[in-house]
């Protein structure tokens, strides 16, 4: 059985920083995905249970999401936030990888993955 719960989210000013975390079972993919008012969830970042990681254009150079296995957590840093960055963020876990170009990688798609936390609000003021 899966716990799904987030942590860390909150209110702070364009170009802060906040880190995400949600207690969860280690599983084959494990993601962070985002629902903005008025638009459809998408996909921020994902990680395979051997590290590899996968990111939404808008989060790369400044989003890294980790995974610490002995606390079964899954975190995300978020640096240098945008007001476009507002959203509810949800970490969700999968069991399904794609390979491609030499390497298994978990897509950024909330229809590959089965399980998803509460979510946690993130709000950007400029």
């Amino acid at each position: 059985q899966v716990h799904m719960g987030g942590a860390g989210g909150g209110s702070v000013q364009s170009g802060g920083s906040l880190r995400l975390s949600c207690a969860a079972s280690r599983s084959t993919c494990m993601g962070w995905f985002r629902q903005a008012p008025g638009k459809e969830r998408e996909g921020v970042a994902t990680i395979t249970s051997s590290g590899t990681t996968t990111y939404a254009d808008s989060a790369k150079g400044r989003f890294t999401i980790s995974q610490d296995n002995a606390k079964n957590t899954l975190y995300l840093q978020m640096n240098s936030l945008k007001p476009e960055d507002t959203a509810i963020y949800y970490c969700a876990t999968g069991p399904r990888v794609f390979y491609s170009n030499g390497a298994y990688y978990c897509r950024l798609n909330g229809r590959e993955f089965d399980y998803w936390g509460q979510g946690t609000q993130v709000t950007v003021s400029s």
